[in-house]
């Protein structure tokens, strides 16, 4: 195991008035609970506004959680929590280890550094190279790996399209070997014909390095083809998660199930007409409704899930579910 997540909550403070006191919180994350293996990719789907993002950013620790806890468990030494006072040797170490891809190729690179500068800066940091023409030649290695020239490391990111700015930035974020990357929608700022070639990549990079992946997307498709595990979420819960092939075959949540109808047909012959779709906009993270988050738009409710949230239970081996409709 490289990472354990229990029961994390995050709660965004709203300020209001002269003296900026708090006047509510955004519910972004409630109760997230999983585990992640070697080698394992965890898919992350949902609507936008779900909280996929925000889990992402605090695993890697962009936010501190509102509670709950981040076990990470380094090569060959006990697990530890991490926290914002934990040693600074271990969250050093964490840092190295969970790295991040984020979603928008084009604000993730710092315009004023060129690719070498930008490559460079996390093997500075981490001291991983002794001398300035060993660091010359781990950039070089850097971007044959993702598939650019080692030239391109006198350029700056304007002059790079989307496609190569994503594999710039997976560069960076595999400069350090670390054990676990945050996939936030690699591919959803590009180009269909160029997005088979980042996840084609990606899973090279998986196979040579035996990375773990937190891949955050909303193409059920992509996660279905690149996930061990898929995990759902709606207004910060996590409402679902199985195998790919489980969930699509047989999803259990209304939820989920709304997901797989939304998914559109290339053949024009097998349009799912006639089919439920999601009706509505997901309540407010502000003022979430009692009871099961997704009752609001739900066509099986029943009055228990207006007044009762259903926990994430085990139902089989390989499947878990909130639901009062599938757990009793």
């Amino acid at each position: 195991m490289i990472l354990k997540v229990d029961k994390i909550k995050k709660y965004f403070p709203i300020k209001k008035g002269i003296f900026l006191l708090t006047a509510g919180h955004v519910r972004a994350l409630e109760e997230v609970s999983f585990e992640i293996n070697e080698g394992q990719t965890i898919g992350v789907v949902g609507e936008s506004g779900c909280g996929k993002t925000t889990l992402g950013r605090v695993i890697a620790k962009v936010y501190d959680a509102t509670s709950g806890k981040l076990f990470y468990n380094p090569p060959k030494e006990e697990s530890v929590e991490i926290r914002w006072n934990t040693d600074k040797r271990i969250l050093k170490n964490y840092r190295k280890d969970v790295q991040m891809i984020f979603q928008d190729p084009y604000n993730s690179l710092d315009p004023r550094m060129t690719i070498g500068d930008t490559l460079a800066e996390p093997l500075q940091v981490h001291r991983v190279c002794s001398s300035k023409k060993e660091l010359n030649e781990m950039v070089s290695r850097l971007l044959l790996k993702v598939g650019l020239y080692p030239e391109y490391a006198s350029r700056y990111p304007h002059e790079f399209s989307g496609g190569q700015r994503q594999r710039i930035s997976i560069a960076r974020a595999i400069a350090l070997h670390p054990r676990m990357i945050i996939c936030d929608e690699p591919t959803s700022a590009l180009d269909v014909s160029v997005q088979s070639q980042i996840i084609n990549l990606l899973k090279d990079l998986q196979k040579e390095f035996q990375m773990a992946y937190l891949f955050i997307s909303h193409n059920l498709d992509v996660v279905y083809h690149v996930s061990d595990w898929i995990m759902v979420m709606y207004l910060g819960n996590v409402v679902e998660i199985a195998t790919p092939e489980e969930l699509f075959e047989n999803p259990l949540h209304p939820y989920t199930s709304a997901l797989m109808k939304a998914i559109p047909n290339w053949n024009p012959e097998e349009r799912r007409l006639g089919e439920t779709t999601l009706q509505g906009e997901p309540p407010s993270p502000i003022a979430p409704p009692p009871g099961c988050p997704f009752h609001t738009r739900c066509e099986f409710v029943m009055e228990r899930c207006k007044v009762e949230k259903p926990l994430l239970t085990n139902i089989s081996e390989n499947r878990k579910v909130a639901c009062h409709l599938r757990v009793p």
